[in-house]
């Protein structure tokens, strides 16, 4: 795992040991990142079920004005602030040490983008996705990934699924909230 453009570009990410944490495959996170490619800059960015935080680095490295993890496993948690710390952007970054159902319906803040890779086939991902429209901000967009075979709900709140694209056995749903004519 590597972040692949922008200001931390080339720098390596750790993970931890053990099958726990399944990594967002590069071709999906280029993929992600080309489609909200003029979003990044200056954007507040919530990554769920964070794990490395791959994501939000990456969105960092981009340009992103600040991120918010969330994770609650001990072992990624490890990971994530060390790769934080690693690419420099500790003063950008706020960690939440918690199930991120629980995070979402504390609610509190507005994001522009959020990105959901929670355990597959687990149902989170149905009961995340309407959560995280709560706390998308209205010109926002979230990015859930799934596996292949997960059915995602058309709208969640005012936010309805625009896309979704399959990468190898994951799939990205894209929701977006319609422009009032």
């Amino acid at each position: 795992m590597r972040i692949i453009t922008g200001s931390a570009r080339g720098r390596k990410l750790s993970a931890p040991d053990g099958t726990d944490v399944r990594p967002t495959a590069e071709v999906t996170k280029e993929a992600v990142f080309s489609a909200i490619h003029f979003e990044v800059e200056g954007a507040r960015m919530l990554d769920l079920f964070a794990g490395t935080g791959q994501m939000g680095l990456e969105a960092l490295s981009r340009g992103a004005r600040s991120v918010t993890f969330v994770e609650n496993g001990r072992p990624s948690l490890q990971a994530l602030r060390d790769n934080i710390a690693a690419c420099g952007f500790e003063d950008q970054c706020k960690v939440a040490a918690m199930d991120a159902l629980r995070f979402l319906e504390i609610g509190g803040q507005e994001y522009d983008i959020v990105f959901l890779d929670p355990p597959y086939n687990q149902g989170l991902a149905q009961a995340a996705v309407l959560l995280a429209a709560r706390q998308t901000a209205p010109g926002g967009v979230i990015l859930c990934e799934t596996d292949r075979r997960e059915q995602m709900p058309e709208a969640a709140g005012d936010f309805r699924l625009i896309k979704t694209r399959r990468y190898g056995k994951a799939m990205i749903h894209t929701y977006r909230k319609p422009e009032e004519e």
